[in-house]
């Protein structure tokens, strides 16, 4: 009896042993508070993936006007149920677009928190599908998880009454993925919002342990280039010149030795017509052109986009292309113009100092650590409009793939790991 007793309290020890050697290694970083709002996250996760499956399942195109308003509602009884004061935010009939939720508690406490995300997707898409450790459909990594990451890391929040006192702003617009024109329309009231703000978050998909301190803007250029039109036997002549096909070819290769080697800066012709006889559609981006091997090309139309990393920069390369583009070849003539889409989010030092409190929460969780993931990555997001305003970090929404296709999918772990990191950076930044 005394060795069965023995071997009783033997095991009894080793399963003791193996209970704190499993117990989540956060026990020993994080204060009692702390604790329970990433044990909260823990208990919710499945009732967050049904969240999630039901908002895949409302399509939400960013056409689909009616969709995107239904992806609103879901969320905004949620952000209702947390205290938040929330509204939908119409945008102009002529805009063809369906507007914006925005969630709001207001307080004194901390820092002043902006959250964005968007309920809008590129495409119709596949409904919500778990397949193993990963859930597909369309929206989920693009950013309807990201969604669902901002309101649970508030859930876990309200949970243990840490966002008393708080000031919170969540912003979802219904056209991220296609911006609304004018931007100065679509966009106010999440410049109003960034100007009451002391800090933003973006909820972008992540890429790996890592976040993102700077995301690049982008402009749209259009090139137009005319020539004499003439018999091809008199190309180079002193009466015909060079052609107008020459010319655009002469600033894209220009464009190309002179520019392609500053870091993150990227120009993209993505579109070229050229002929004797030219139609094009600035809308589509789409059109026509006509002409015969005898004659000398009139009209170049051409249509690319601009990605910088900073105002100075994008300012700079447009200077060094309109200088390219006004040496022309003889008889013929070119005119470059702009469009300002996103402003560059820049990496700087504010926006360090936040990975470096993201990264310290994220290994108080036992988690690991998280970098800065290489800007000239990562395209334009809504952040990008507010990123002049206020210090921001971006990409704290779940990992997965095949974002804009029909193959989007999401790892399901991601989805407790971001709301715990989201949650304990909101946790310490609103202290």
């Amino acid at each position: 009896m005394r060795i069965k007793g023995q071997v009783a309290r033997t095991a009894g020890a080793l399963l003791m042993a193996l209970i704190f050697y499993c117990a989540p290694a956060y026990a020993q970083t994080l204060s009692p508070e702390e604790q329970r709002i990433a044990s909260y996250v823990d208990a919710h996760t499945d009732e967050a993936l049904q969240l999630l499956e039901r908002a895949v399942n409302t399509r939400s195109a960013t056409a689909d006007l009616a969709g995107v308003r239904r992806v609103g509602r879901i969320f905004k009884t949620q952000f209702e149920s947390l205290g938040l004061t929330a509204k939908w935010i119409e945008m102009p009939k002529g805009m063809n677009r369906a507007g914006h939720l925005f969630a709001e508690r207001r307080g004194t406490r901390g820092r002043r928190l902006l959250l964005i995300g968007h309920l809008d997707t590129v495409l119709e898409g596949k409904p919500f599908q778990r397949d193993g450790e990963v859930v597909r459909g369309n929206g989920t990594v693009d950013m309807k998880a990201g969604n669902i990451v901002i309101l649970y890391a508030l859930k876990a929040l309200h949970n243990v009454g840490a966002l008393e006192g708080s000031q919170v702003i969540v912003a979802l617009t219904g056209d991220e993925e296609n911006v609304g024109a004018p931007v100065e329309v679509s966009r106010r009231d999440l410049l109003e919002a960034a100007r009451r703000s002391d800090v933003a978050l973006g909820f972008e998909a992540a890429i790996g342990d890592t976040a993102t301190v700077a995301r690049r803007g982008s402009s749209d250029w259009r090139l137009q280039v005319t020539g004499t039109t003439a018999h091809s036997s008199g190309i180079f002549g002193a009466d015909t010149g060079s052609g107008a096909i020459f010319e655009a070819a002469r600033i894209l290769n220009a464009f190309y030795e002179q520019l392609r080697t500053e870091r993150y800066l990227t120009f993209n012709p993505s579109v070229m017509v050229g002929g004797t006889d030219v139609t094009f559609d600035d809308r589509e981006d789409r059109g026509t052109a006509g002409g015969k091997t005898n004659v000398i090309p009139q009209t170049v139309i051409i249509r690319g986009d601009l990605r910088f990393i900073s105002e100075k920069q994008r300012d700079a390369a447009k200077a060094r292309m309109q200088e390219i583009v006004a040496r022309s070849l003889p008889l013929t003539k070119a005119q470059i113009t702009f469009e300002d889409n996103y402003p560059a989010m820049s990496p700087t030092e504010e926006n360090y100092a936040l990975l470096k409190l993201f990264d310290q929460a994220s290994r108080d969780l036992g988690l690991g650590a998280v970098e800065a993931f290489d800007p000239g990555g990562r395209g334009a997001g809504d952040i990008s409009f507010v990123a002049p305003l206020v210090k921001g970090l971006d990409g704290l929404g779940v990992e997965g793939g095949g974002s804009h296709t029909p193959d989007e999918f999401m790892e399901l772990d991601s989805l407790p790991r971001q709301i715990k990191r989201v949650a304990l950076l909101i946790y310490r930044l609103t202290r």
